[in-house]
């Protein structure tokens, strides 16, 4: 049988620890942190954010760009709505959606600059 490894030989606390354990966000925090990021990890959302990096778009447009019906990309929407990754605006009987603010620009941004270094 394999001895587990250890990584200190006595138990102890390193400071460096302890300031980590001070500044370490609640529970609620870390899922909230997670329920952004499940945001990103489907690939139809991402084509709804992508597009709208680029432009202000409505439903049709995105369905359009995306090949879906505007009925599945509304359901998209409301999902992104409603974890605040994009905002809309009525311009008479249209509504024009895009991300709602740089830090989703950001993150975006940052995954499609991390995929394509590989």
């Amino acid at each position: 049988m394999a001895k587990a490894f250890e990584c200190c030989e006595t138990h102890h606390h390193h400071p460096a620890a302890e300031v980590v354990k001070n500044r370490m966000l609640s529970d609620d925090e870390f899922f909230g942190v997670a329920d952004l990021f499940k945001m990103f990890g489907d690939s139809t959302r991402l084509k709804i954010l992508y597009a709208l990096q680029r432009e202000e778009l409505c439903v049709c447009d995105i369905a359009d760009l995306i090949g879906m019906t505007q009925s599945a990309v509304s359901h998209q929407l409301r999902v992104l709505k409603g974890s605040r990754l994009v905002k809309y605006r009525r311009a008479g009987k249209t509504v024009f959606y895009s991300l709602a603010d740089d830090h989703v620009q950001t993150i975006l941004s940052q995954g499609i600059e991390h995929i394509e270094e590989l």
